[in-house]
This record gives structure tokens, C-alpha cells and sequence, in this order.
């Protein structure tokens, strides 16, 4: 459990903004990184307002700000990346699941169902995770070219496959077609 319970919604002042400031100790950043896979978490903040909405919805409008390690997908070197993001979420007390087994999607992923409670902790938690560099690298990681064929053929590499590689580009190929007239 989070040191930062849900918020019942009938606690909440319809006619003001209600503020809040979301800094988890060190041990609940371990505990977070440890869930998302990270090597490291630090300096994680997650503040704003939650805002009436018309009679029955309500409105977060928050900045996430975090810093977090992750290896890197080539090396497995540690690579630190800053992540600072607006959050907006609207939550609909007439929100209701669809019964059919294919929905349109509609194109605004911020909208979800209210509760009696509002779990700020969850949507810090879920916004982090969505806000991670998918596939960290750090700055001198390298591939490089693979290169496989049977015994005694040519290899296919990336130069060679360019139709163009054996021409100086698109000048190439006009002087070439020049000098067939």
C-alpha cells in the first residue's frame, strides 16, 4: 500500500480546485522501480489539481517529473533518462464498459471510469510507465552488421542492398545514362 491512499470522491470541493503533491520516499521509489523493471528511480514528483467537471466527473491535471535508470538494450550499460510530462485524465461517473465484442476505439485514451475513489498513486504509477523510453540506449552502444551466407557466396549487406551503393547516388546514375547515348 502506497503512503498516499485514494481520495473518496465526496471529500473532494466541488467549486475549487483541489491541490495535491505526490513525493514518494526512497523506499516507495524502489518498491516502483522494481515494478516497472527499472535499475533506478529518483526525484519522483507528481503534482496538480483535481477539478470538477460539470455535477459528477472530475479532472486531474498533473506534472509528472522523474528521473530513471534503465539498461540499455543493447549493452545492458545504464542509461538515465529525465522524463517530464503533462498528465491530463478525465474521469466520467457515467462511464460504462462496452457489451460488444468489437468496439471502435475513440481517439482520446485520457478518459476513464470514476469510483467512489480516486487513486492518485495509480495514476502517477501508470503514467511513468507509459512515459518510459521504450528501448533505452545508451550513447555509444553499437550494433554493428551481422553478416551471414552459406560457404562461398557473397553476403548481402545494407551497402549492397542499396540499389544505388555502386553509383555516387542519384548523379551517379544521370552521368551513367549520359554516356549510353
Amino acid at each position: 500500500m502506497s503512503e498516499h491512499p485514494p481520495i473518496r470522491v465526496t471529500d473532494l470541493a466541488q467549486n475549487s480546485d483541489n491541490p495535491f503533491d505526490i513525493r514518494p520516499d526512497s523506499a516507495a521509489q524502489r518498491a516502483l522501480a522494481t515494478q516497472l523493471g527499472l535499475t533506478g528511480l529518483r526525484k519522483l514528483r507528481f503534482s496538480g489539481t483535481i477539478r470538477a467537471r460539470g455535477k459528477r466527473d472530475w479532472q486531474i491535471k498533473a506534472t509528472l517529473g522523474a528521473t530513471v535508470t534503465q539498461a540499455c538494450v543493447v549493452t545492458l550499460a545504464p542509461v538515465t533518462t529525465r522524463i517530464d510530462r503533462d498528465v491530463r485524465r478525465t474521469l466520467l461517473a457515467n462511464w460504462s464498459d462496452p457489451d460488444e465484442e468489437e468496439v471502435e476505439m475513440t481517439g482520446d485514451d485520457t478518459i476513464d471510469p470514476l469510483g467512489s475513489h480516486i487513486d492518485l498513486y495509480a495514476v502517477m504509477s501508470e503514467a511513468l510507465a507509459l512515459a518510459l523510453p521504450l528501448y533505452p540506449r545508451a550513447p555509444d552502444a553499437d550494433l554493428g552488421e551481422a553478416v551471414f551466407t552459406k560457404p562461398g557466396e557473397i553476403p548481402m549487406t545494407r551497402e549492397a542492398a542499396k540499389p544505388f551503393a555502386g553509383l555516387a547516388g542519384l548523379a551517379g546514375l544521370r552521368d551513367t545514362l549520359k554516356g549510353d547515348d
